[in-house]
């Protein structure tokens, strides 16, 4: 046997893996960097000028609103990899393999339905219904536009074939899809994800459930800060 014939008989590479799709809202994480700016500011000038319990109430107060305000702007992301759905939610980080997962649901909210029943909320993909409501505007007015082009290349056709040539506009811009909201496109995304690899035997496995205590432990901790200083003053 050839050495030719010894190398192609061997263990063929794996293919490489993607990257994890990463989600995030950027409106979230642009009001969750003002407000620790702002948070820090106020509570630096009055641990630094305050007097009496004042700098220990602002250092509860900060120790409290931080990691709050990281958990509900900052913290949340949906990782979309080859083989499971990453949720990491302001207080909980839920990984579910896309054999698992029922649906993926678009109402007020989306969320991910597991096989169990259990539904998640994806934080880093909010719903905004003006968004829902102005791509539904553009929709009807892609659509308008459409029909009034239809009667115009119609009458054209008749009167002598002036409609025919060079490309519509209009229906180039039909033939992109239906007009969606960012965030319904993303969940568009995740579906066609779910769809391509639940069947798979590497996307099989059981939900697992984690509490970000990273988060709860010092926002608990700032909450008792908070209390003991309030009291002392009291």
């Amino acid at each position: 046997m050839s050495s030719s014939e010894n190398q192609s008989s061997g263990p063929r590479p794996e293919p490489p893996r993607t990257r994890d799709r990463i989600y995030r809202s950027p409106s979230a994480l642009v009001a969750g960097v003002l407000l620790l700016l702002v948070i820090g500011w106020l509570g630096g000038d009055a641990v630094v000028t305050g007097e009496g319990r004042t700098p220990w109430l602002a250092l509860a107060v900060m120790l409290f609103l931080v990691p709050l305000v990281i958990a509900f702007t900052l913290r949340p992301a949906v990782f979309a990899g080859e083989d499971r759905l990453r949720v990491r939610n302001p207080f909980r980080v839920v990984v579910l393999p896309w054999g698992e997962v029922a649906s993926l649901r678009s109402g007020y909210t989306n969320e991910v339905v597991a096989a169990s029943g259990e539904k998640y909320q994806l934080w880093s993909i909010p719903v905004s219904l003006r968004a829902r409501k102005k791509a539904a505007r553009q929709q009807a007015r892609r659509d308008a536009a459409a029909r009034g082009e239809g009667r115009r290349r119609g009458l054209s056709f008749g009167g002598g074939f002036g409609g025919l040539g060079g490309i519509d506009p209009v229906a180039a811009d039909s033939d992109a899809g239906p007009v969606r909201a960012e965030t319904d496109q993303v969940m568009d995304e995740l579906r066609e994800m779910w769809g391509a690899r639940e069947k798979a035997a590497e996307a099989q496995g059981e939900v697992s459930v984690r509490w970000a205590y990273e988060v709860m432990g010092p926002a608990g901790a700032g909450a008792v800060l908070l209390v003991v200083v309030l009291l002392a003053v009291g």
